[in-house]
Protein backbone atom coordinates (compact mmCIF):
# COMPACT_ATOMS: atom_id res chain seq x y z
CA UNK A 1 0.00 0.00 0.00
CA UNK A 2 1.36 3.27 -0.90
CA UNK A 3 0.70 6.81 1.02
CA UNK A 4 0.66 8.46 -2.05
CA UNK A 5 -2.20 6.93 -3.18
CA UNK A 6 -5.12 8.29 -0.56
CA UNK A 7 -6.97 11.09 -2.16
CA UNK A 8 -6.83 14.10 0.55
CA UNK A 9 -9.73 15.93 1.10
CA UNK A 10 -8.72 18.75 3.61
CA UNK A 11 -7.51 22.12 2.46
CA UNK A 12 -4.57 23.33 3.65
CA UNK A 13 -5.80 27.18 4.64
CA UNK A 14 -3.46 29.71 3.51
CA UNK A 15 -2.53 33.14 4.15
CA UNK A 16 -4.59 34.90 1.70
CA UNK A 17 -7.52 32.83 1.44
CA UNK A 18 -9.49 34.20 3.95
CA UNK A 19 -11.39 37.20 2.94
CA UNK A 20 -11.72 38.88 5.97
CA UNK A 21 -7.69 38.81 6.50
CA UNK A 22 -6.32 41.89 7.66
CA UNK A 23 -3.38 43.95 6.12
CA UNK A 24 -0.18 43.53 8.85
CA UNK A 25 2.31 45.58 10.11
CA UNK A 26 4.67 47.03 7.89
CA UNK A 27 7.44 48.51 8.85
CA UNK A 28 10.23 50.79 7.15
CA UNK A 29 13.28 51.08 9.48
CA UNK A 30 15.73 53.44 11.06
CA UNK A 31 18.63 53.96 8.65
CA UNK A 32 15.53 52.54 5.47
CA UNK A 33 14.82 55.35 3.01
CA UNK A 34 11.76 54.99 0.55
CA UNK A 35 11.40 57.39 -2.40
CA UNK A 36 7.97 56.83 -4.34
CA UNK A 37 4.36 56.25 -2.78
CA UNK A 38 3.32 54.48 -0.50
CA UNK A 39 -0.31 52.24 -0.39
CA UNK A 40 -1.28 50.10 2.58
CA UNK A 41 -4.77 49.19 4.34
CA UNK A 42 -3.00 48.04 7.22
CA UNK A 43 -0.48 49.73 10.04
CA UNK A 44 2.69 51.45 8.92
CA UNK A 45 5.20 52.14 10.68
CA UNK A 46 7.79 54.33 10.19
CA UNK A 47 11.15 54.87 11.73
CA UNK A 48 13.08 55.61 8.32
CA UNK A 49 12.46 58.27 6.06
CA UNK A 50 9.58 58.52 3.19
CA UNK A 51 9.70 60.48 0.38
CA UNK A 52 6.32 60.42 -1.46
CA UNK A 53 2.85 60.41 -0.08
CA UNK A 54 0.82 57.57 2.23
CA UNK A 55 -2.32 56.78 1.29
CA UNK A 56 -4.69 54.02 2.65
CA UNK A 57 -3.21 52.69 5.83
CA UNK A 58 -5.17 51.72 8.83
CA UNK A 59 -3.00 53.56 11.33
CA UNK A 60 0.23 54.90 10.20
CA UNK A 61 2.30 55.37 13.33
CA UNK A 62 5.80 58.17 12.49
CA UNK A 63 8.55 57.04 15.32
CA UNK A 64 10.50 59.95 16.88
CA UNK A 65 13.49 58.93 13.87
CA UNK A 66 10.67 58.74 11.27
CA UNK A 67 10.38 61.56 8.25
CA UNK A 68 7.83 61.85 5.79
CA UNK A 69 8.13 64.43 2.93
CA UNK A 70 4.65 63.67 1.10
CA UNK A 71 1.17 63.97 2.33
CA UNK A 72 -0.43 61.31 4.41
CA UNK A 73 -3.95 59.72 3.84
CA UNK A 74 -4.93 57.35 6.63
CA UNK A 75 -7.51 56.44 9.23
CA UNK A 76 -5.67 57.78 12.02
CA UNK A 77 -2.36 59.04 12.11
CA UNK A 78 0.31 59.28 15.30
CA UNK A 79 3.26 61.20 14.68
CA UNK A 80 6.46 61.30 16.81
CA UNK A 81 8.66 62.72 14.08
CA UNK A 82 8.87 64.70 10.81
CA UNK A 83 6.22 65.32 8.40
CA UNK A 84 6.23 68.13 5.29
CA UNK A 85 3.11 67.89 3.79
CA UNK A 86 -0.80 67.57 4.45
CA UNK A 87 -2.11 65.08 6.64
CA UNK A 88 -6.10 63.81 6.22
CA UNK A 89 -6.96 61.44 9.17
CA UNK A 90 -10.35 59.84 8.80
CA UNK A 91 -10.90 59.60 12.87
CA UNK A 92 -7.86 61.12 14.47
CA UNK A 93 -4.20 62.79 14.48
CA UNK A 94 -2.20 62.42 17.62
CA UNK A 95 1.04 64.59 17.23
CA UNK A 96 3.52 63.73 20.15
CA UNK A 97 6.28 65.74 22.32
CA UNK A 98 8.83 65.48 19.68
CA UNK A 99 6.27 65.77 16.56
CA UNK A 100 6.93 68.76 13.78
CA UNK A 101 4.38 68.94 11.06
CA UNK A 102 5.31 71.49 8.91
CA UNK A 103 1.32 71.08 6.69
CA UNK A 104 -1.98 71.30 7.09
CA UNK A 105 -4.09 68.84 9.15
CA UNK A 106 -7.85 67.49 7.99
CA UNK A 107 -9.17 65.27 10.93
CA UNK A 108 -12.53 64.94 13.40
CA UNK A 109 -9.93 64.87 16.50
CA UNK A 110 -6.89 65.82 16.99
CA UNK A 111 -4.33 65.18 20.02
CA UNK A 112 -1.77 67.89 20.57
CA UNK A 113 1.11 66.89 23.04
CA UNK A 114 3.33 69.25 24.77
CA UNK A 115 6.36 69.99 22.81
CA UNK A 116 4.50 69.44 19.60
CA UNK A 117 5.09 71.37 16.69
CA UNK A 118 2.55 72.80 13.80
CA UNK A 119 3.43 74.79 11.31
CA UNK A 120 0.22 74.73 8.97
CA UNK A 121 -3.58 74.69 9.74
CA UNK A 122 -5.83 72.85 11.32
CA UNK A 123 -9.27 71.34 10.20
CA UNK A 124 -11.67 69.52 12.14
CA UNK A 125 -15.36 68.51 12.32
CA UNK A 126 -17.40 66.79 9.15
CA UNK A 127 -16.49 69.85 6.99
CA UNK A 128 -13.46 69.26 7.02
CA UNK A 129 -13.28 66.11 6.36
CA UNK A 130 -15.41 66.81 2.98
CA UNK A 131 -12.91 70.10 2.32
CA UNK A 132 -10.05 67.34 2.44
CA UNK A 133 -11.63 65.37 -0.14
CA UNK A 134 -11.22 68.25 -2.85
CA UNK A 135 -7.52 69.05 -2.16
CA UNK A 136 -6.35 72.38 -3.18
CA UNK A 137 -3.13 73.59 -2.87
CA UNK A 138 -2.50 76.69 -0.55
CA UNK A 139 -2.11 78.96 -3.58
CA UNK A 140 -4.71 77.61 -5.27
CA UNK A 141 -7.39 77.85 -2.59
CA UNK A 142 -5.91 81.40 -2.17
CA UNK A 143 -6.65 82.41 -6.14
CA UNK A 144 -10.40 81.28 -5.72
CA UNK A 145 -11.06 83.08 -2.69
CA UNK A 146 -9.21 86.21 -4.47
CA UNK A 147 -11.38 85.63 -7.44
CA UNK A 148 -14.48 84.98 -5.34
CA UNK A 149 -13.75 88.22 -3.00
CA UNK A 150 -12.88 90.37 -6.44
CA UNK A 151 -16.62 89.36 -8.12
CA UNK A 152 -18.08 90.18 -5.17
CA UNK A 153 -16.08 93.57 -5.54
CA UNK A 154 -17.56 93.89 -9.66
CA UNK A 155 -20.97 92.03 -10.40
CA UNK A 156 -21.39 93.35 -13.18
CA UNK A 157 -17.80 91.88 -14.48
CA UNK A 158 -18.06 89.44 -17.30
CA UNK A 159 -14.58 88.06 -19.06
CA UNK A 160 -14.80 88.27 -22.89
CA UNK A 161 -12.32 87.05 -25.11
Amino acid sequence: MSIFTKPTTEKVPMRNDSPSAEAGLSVIAAGMKIVGDIESTGVVKIEGVVEGAIRGARQLLLGRQGTVHGDIRAHEVVIGGVVVGTIVADERVETQGTSSVQGDIFTKSIVVLEGGTINGTVRMGEAAMREAGQPQTREASRESRDASVESALRPGLALTQ
